[in-house]
């Protein structure tokens, strides 16, 4: 089931050409409402190549966000995402240490990583794009984020929920993020290239009264 309009052909006996008419799946304008990005059942991760031969995975542990979804209108529907830096987690205390001192993110000075969506699009299927703006150390630079929709469920709570993941790739370099060490047989220590991934659970608000 694909969060974005879906269109079907339509031919008449006197025309050689289908016409696409927009045609509003229902099930799909049912979702219209706002999201709570549920970080118990979610996931902010990323994985940097570390002195040219490994990955380093980690995480951040403490988020929260919201979606506005419009499910007749799905390419106005919105994210919002706020992380803060001092939950990074990499499974190592003191590089995670590092990375929210001055030489990285500077945690104490910055200590919000934010997105806030300007653009959503269809990829094909239950394939989409969100476009919108990643800042980090007070740097705004535009990302693009491909998702799956993994579609809707109630939950045994009764809650409403809908389920999405994805990815982007940035150069840390250009948020500031530059810190390195040259390797004596070549290369460097920390990759500029950064994979972000995301699997969000996002739980429907109840309708005011």
């Amino acid at each position: 089931m694909g969060l974005f309009n879906r269109k079907t052909d339509t031919t008449t006996a006197t025309a050689t050409t289908a016409t696409a008419t927009t045609v509003v799946d229902p099930a799909l304008a049912a979702l219209t409402g706002e999201y709570s990005i549920d970080p118990a059942h979610s996931s902010i991760g990323f994985t940097v190549r570390h002195a040219m031969v490994t990955n380093v995975r980690g995480s951040f542990g403490d988020f929260s966000g919201s979606l506005q979804l419009n499910g007749a209108d799905p390419h106005h529907s919105t994210a919002e995402i706020d992380v803060k830096i001092t939950s990074i987690d990499t499974g190592i205390a003191d590089r995670d240490g590092h990375l929210r001192s001055g030489d990285f993110f500077e945690a104490e000075k910055h200590p919000l990583m934010t997105f806030r969506s300007t653009q959503a699009e269809q990829l094909g299927g239950d394939s989409y794009r969100i476009t919108g703006d990643l800042t980090i150390k007070d740097v705004t630079r535009p990302l693009a984020i491909d998702l799956e929709f993994n579609g809707s469920a109630t939950d045994v709570y009764g809650n409403e929920r809908v389920g999405f993941e994805g990815s982007a790739e940035i150069l840390r370099s250009d948020w500031g993020l530059t810190w390195n060490a040259a390797l004596e047989t070549g290369g460097v220590m920390v990759s500029d290239k950064v994979k972000l991934t995301f699997d969000i659970s996002a739980i429907k608000a109840a309708p005011q009264a």
